[in-house]
């Protein structure tokens, strides 16, 4: 006698489809995800059409250069700092607190709040880095240049109004930004050494 062949009922999968749909879902919604985060800087305005291009001359006083080799060493002006120096280094530069003639002139500017205040208008703190130079070095740079003006920012609002920076109103926030203007120029990086 022959067997007769089971018919093996077939599975249901119409729902299939709604429930990857849910567990995609359910792993969108309950995974956390990293977000990249950027410097925080403003661009300059572009120039308008009919505006001339000027050079202009800034005087080597005015000049702070921070240069990071490729081997992650800071250099500022003609002396190596290691980071945790640059910070005051650069508060120093932008404030210049003695009149220094070796530091940025100051310059009389009629400043909201201040009256006549002499300042380092004109100053810029150039920073150059190698190609080779370490994305957290160059962001630990960039952490302290921008500490130094911070730092500037909250001791002056701290003097003449017993508050941070950031607790200020927007023209006491304007008039201080115009004491301490944050001008940061980067250059490209460049190859200058060879790494090994």
């Amino acid at each position: 006698m022959a067997r007769k062949k089971r018919d093996v009922p077939e599975i249901n999968s119409s729902s299939t489809a709604d429930m990857a749909f849910i567990l995609l879902l359910f792993f969108l919604l309950t995974t956390s995800m990293d977000t990249d985060r950027g410097l925080a800087r403003r661009l300059p305005e572009p120039p308008q059409e009919n505006q001339k291009k000027e050079d202009v001359d800034i005087k080597e006083r005015n000049i702070l250069q921070v240069f990071v080799n490729f081997q992650d060493q800071l250099m500022v002006g003609d002396s190596y700092l290691s980071v945790d120096q640059l910070r005051d280094k650069a508060k120093e530069f932008i404030a210049n607190p003695n009149d220094d003639e070796k530091l940025p002139e100051k310059v009389a500017e009629e400043v909201p709040f201040f009256g006549t205040q002499r300042i380092t208008k004109n100053h810029v703190i150039s920073l150059r880095c190698d190609r080779g130079t370490s994305y957290k070095t160059y962001i630990a740079v960039q952490n302290e240049l921008v500490a130094a003006y911070n730092e500037l920012r909250d001791e002056l609002a701290q003097s003449k109004w017993q508050v941070n920076y950031a607790d200020l109103n927007e023209s006491q926030q304007e008039a201080i930004r115009k004491i301490y203007p944050q001008v940061i120029s980067e250059a490209e990086p460049k190859k200058y050494g060879e790494q090994k």
